[in-house]
């Protein structure tokens, strides 16, 4: 496992993340979910991102039963803030001052934690003026519940903002943490070069864009039962967008350069979004503990010029790179 720096900061994070957006706490078994951190652990990943709205706090609970014993100084814990939680009641979203300081004690608890090492606002909150916000995360953090804050898909321009207010307040606001893969590439064109000129990291999610990347999707074919794609419960509906012949004849073109490296297409997807300088790491997550170790493999395989310049003649025209994709702050429904 290789480390990298995040932001302009002194704190090192694995560059492959243990996420658990969608498996703790609803997709699998408690069993599977602990052993799929162990299996993180032993394969030197120390970082784990997770937030209170998975699974309405749940998957918070499972993981830090999975760290329980775990020497707490070794670890990197990310959490968020910001979407409804609770009986989901007109102050149990956003955020909020309220929001933040009782949401903080809540993740903590959860996770059976005295501190968070990164206390993420999980998208910008319209209705709640940014000087609130940010003297609640301040407060946060010189309570000692949290070492650095970051943001969750915000656009540039609102980085910039939080970034200087920080700044003002005495605290580092260090990292992004945005969708980011070979076929979704929305933050080149504003984001990064916002990030790059303040010292902020992106921490990457869905570097494999939901498993497509894999290349188990075919063209003309149906997915693969058990599949995200094939998920009626919600899997099908988000993977819509790339379940297209042009996407998916595209994605196998990429096969060939994984075969050339010895690596498979997963991991290729992984090191492609690590090639990237303001990448300080890659979430991942898992359903079983065999795939933290393939995911984990990713870790160091470094992609030359003419590799990734194979990347871009095998899926440029289908890559989405639209800046105003990036999410739009939007009022929130409580």
């Amino acid at each position: 496992m290789r480390f990298r720096y995040l932001g302009n900061s002194g704190l090192k994070i694995s560059e492959i993340i243990y996420g658990n957006w969608l498996t703790h706490g609803s997709q699998v078994e408690n069993d599977t979910a602990h052993a799929c951190v162990r299996a993180a652990l032993d394969n030197g990943i120390t970082s784990f991102d997770t937030a209170d709205v998975y699974a309405n706090g749940r998957a918070e609970e499972v993981l830090g039963e999975a760290l329980a014993g775990e020497r707490r100084e070794s670890l990197e814990v990310f959490t968020k803030v910001y979407w409804p939680t609770g009986p989901k009641g007109p102050n149990d979203t956003g955020l909020s001052r309220k929001h933040v300081l009782e949401s903080i004690d809540g993740s903590l608890r959860r996770l059976r934690m005295d501190y968070v090492d990164l206390y993420q606002a999980h998208r910008y909150d319209v209705e709640t003026p940014l000087e609130e916000t940010m003297q609640a995360f301040a407060d946060v953090v010189r309570a000692g519940k949290a070492l650095y804050i970051g943001v969750s898909e915000w656009p540039a321009d609102r980085i910039r903002e939080a970034h200087a207010m920080a700044r003002s307040l005495g605290i580092q606001l260090i990292s992004s943490q945005p969708q980011y893969s070979m076929l979704w590439r929305v933050i080149e064109p504003e984001v990064i070069p916002a990030c790059e000129d303040l010292g902020v990291s992106q921490i990457v999610w869905s570097p494999m864009a939901g498993g497509m990347l894999t290349g188990k999707y075919l063209p003309g074919q149906q997915p693969p039962a058990g599949s995200r794609a094939a998920d009626e419960k919600g899997g099908q509906k988000a993977m819509a967008g790339w379940m297209r012949d042009d996407v998916l004849g595209a994605v196998q073109r990429l096969r060939p350069i994984a075969e050339g490296l010895g690596c498979t297409m997963g991991q290729l997807a992984i090191a492609w979004v690590l090639a990237n300088p303001n990448v300080a790491g890659a979430i991942v997550g898992a359903s079983r503990p065999g795939q933290v170790a393939e995911n984990v493999a990713a870790s160091g395989l470094v992609l030359d010029e003419a590799t990734l310049g194979a990347v871009d003649a095998a899926i440029g025209h289908v890559v989405t790179d639209d800046p105003a994709k990036v999410a739009v702050p939007e009022a929130r429904v409580a």
